[in-house]
């Protein structure tokens, strides 16, 4: 157990304990004023953890097959787990919004298993990566739309308009990034899946 596959296994933890934070603060005892800033911190604790477990892997070469699975499955988890956490609360953002997130995430994921079961390795795109920057972004924008929230300068209709079109924006982008994935990778896909080559020129 390297430390680089603690910090990747302490932001899967982390997931969980987002959404009990937020959605049972006042069970915990928590006001509302503390909350956004706890949020933040735990947000803030995942993606330092993204930062480091990599370079720390690479410095005490202890990069494994295992952390190359994980990590990218750690980041989707961490996010996801607080865009599942906002369509409840005061954010209350619609779930069928959210799903666009977890299904692409699902179908890229299963998608590149069944290729590397194949013999095929799918690189990352640029594409997925700035996907995963916007995802991280809507996380905190929503976090600090908390704060004035929570401090009375807006409302709550505010708040969950506010968390709306920015989750709808990173949204689109998403969707787009899973589209751009397959086109780029479909000739290897449709392999993997058993199609004739002829099919996927």
């Amino acid at each position: 157990m390297s430390i680089a596959l603690v910090l990747t296994l302490s932001r899967i933890l982390l997931g969980p304990i987002f959404i009990i934070f937020y959605l049972y603060y006042q069970q915990l005892g928590i006001t509302l004023g503390y909350l956004p800033y706890i949020l933040l911190g735990l947000a803030g604790v995942s993606e330092l953890s993204d930062l480091f477990d990599g370079a720390v892997a690479r410095k005490m070469n202890k990069v494994t097959d295992l952390g190359k699975l994980l990590d990218p499955m750690a980041d989707s988890i961490f996010r996801l787990s607080v865009l599942l956490a906002f369509t409840g609360g005061a954010v209350q953002l619609p779930l069928l919004l959210v799903c666009v997130f977890f299904y692409r995430d699902m179908i890229i994921s299963t998608l590149r298993t069944v290729c590397a079961l194949r013999g095929f390795a799918l690189a990352a795109r640029m594409s997925g990566k700035i996907k995963a920057v916007i995802q991280a972004a809507i996380c905190f924008l929503i976090l600090l739309f908390m704060i004035p929230y929570s401090m009375g300068y807006i409302g709550i209709a505010q708040l969950q308009v506010l968390g709306f079109y920015s989750v709808l924006i990173g949204a689109i982008y998403t969707a787009f990034s899973g589209v751009e994935y397959i086109i780029a990778n479909r000739s290897y896909i449709m392999r993997a899946l058993g199609f004739s080559s002829e099919l996927s020129s």
